[in-house]
């Protein structure tokens, strides 16, 4: 009997999760090449949990998710550019919630709240040429203000935008790809990445996205001659580079990533506890490491966290239902970094010259018209 894989949910996307909105800001003026993306949780918050793995991390209040501690529900998380100066984007997301009423209640008065806002980090420093032009609070309550204003179940733009806007996926450009997943149950499993990855994509071999593999439809590899010029063109990249360039921007441009970060949210309609949201957080690591390598590494701060909406009860037998959701969680994961890869834009500037996965390789080859 043929095993039937789950299919994407209606916009393949974190939406796909009622109640789950996304948005995105970039830094304005020239020299910039950053942003920030925030996920808001629906009305009443959502279950929320972290895992951190890469060795070199840079988050905030992630130790208010530890299931020992007192927060229960949050109302969003936020994704951003700019190293440890760009979580400053989180105050303008606790600003911008605080005026909402939304926060965890603390005095008589409703207005009386403090937002949790656990948030996490990437490195893009210098990758527009301005090393000082990074998200702060008003990039953060663009974004917030952005996936307010998205409608229900709206479309979650890719690639380019928000915390990918200088992201970069070893020698090539990263960004932001979303991915779901619907069970039979009826439970959404989505997920929601920014790819500025230490270790590669790419399958050296052949050119295949490494996520692409395993993913329930067949590979085509990009023709060879395509994927020897690809290769041609990144080396000639890397022997090109500026004299003057610093440390960091050297190994940023060789591929060697010196700080780097994925950052991922996990999100799904199913009720999940603290610590099931937790375990769900961890093995959605393991899509990570199916569409990066090397991942985790001391010079990465790999990070996913998961929301859990509550609004659909574990269906049937409780451990196979969560086995099934685990399992979800890391193929959205792996499928969200390759839609990430694919839709992200090459750059050409002061700070590096990161082609697009598509400008060297083309579209997918299933999808082009044949050839006359």
């Amino acid at each position: 009997m043929t095993e039937v894989l789950p299919a994407p949910g209606p916009l393949d996307a974190l939406t796909d999760v009622a109640g789950v909105r996304v948005g995105h800001a970039e830094v304005p003026g020239e020299g910039a090449l950053s942003g920030t993306t925030v996920v808001l949780a629906p009305e009443g918050g959502a279950v929320a949990a972290v895992d951190v793995r890469g060795g070199g991390p840079g988050t905030r209040e992630t130790d208010a998710l530890d299931p020992r501690n007192l927060v229960q529900r949050i109302d969003a998380v936020v994704l951003t550019g700019g190293s440890a100066y760009g979580l400053d984007a989180a105050s303008g997301v606790m600003a911008w919630l605080e005026e909402q009423g939304r926060g965890v209640r603390v005095g008589p008065d409703p207005s009386q709240v403090v937002p949790v806002v656990p948030a996490a980090c990437l490195f893009d420093l210098g990758r527009g040429g301005d090393w000082r032009a990074r998200p702060d609070a008003s990039t953060g309550r663009a974004a917030a203000e952005a996936a307010a204003a998205s409608g229900p179940g709206a479309r979650v733009p890719e690639g380019t935008v928000g915390a990918g806007t200088g992201a970069v996926a070893g020698r090539i450009k990263g960004g932001v790809g979303s991915a779901s997943v619907r069970l039979p149950s009826g439970v959404t499993v989505a997920a929601l990445a920014v790819v500025n990855a230490a270790g590669s994509v790419v399958d050296p071999a052949t050119g295949v996205l490494y996520g692409e593999y395993g993913a329930g439809r067949p590979v085509v590899p990009p023709d060879p001659a395509v994927h020897e010029a690809a290769r041609r063109r990144l080396d000639e990249i890397t022997d090109a580079r500026s004299p003057g360039a610093t440390d960091a921007q050297e190994e940023g441009a060789s591929g060697g990533g010196v700080f780097n970060t994925t950052i991922v949210v996990v999100a799904t309609d199913a009720d999940l506890t603290r610590a099931q949201a937790q375990k769900l957080a961890g093995t959605a690591h393991d899509g990570l490491a199916r569409a990066v390598r090397p991942v985790h590494l001391l010079t990465d701060g790999d990070t996913v966290f998961t929301l859990s909406t509550g609004a659909l009860p574990l269906p049937g037998e409780p451990v196979a239902a969560l086995n099934g959701i685990l399992a979800a969680g890391a193929d959205a994961l792996a499928r969200a970094v390759v839609k990430a890869v694919r839709a992200a834009s090459g750059v050409d500037g002061p700070g590096g010259t990161f082609p697009s996965y598509n400008e060297l390789y083309g579209a997918p080859r299933d999808s082009r018209e044949p050839l006359a």
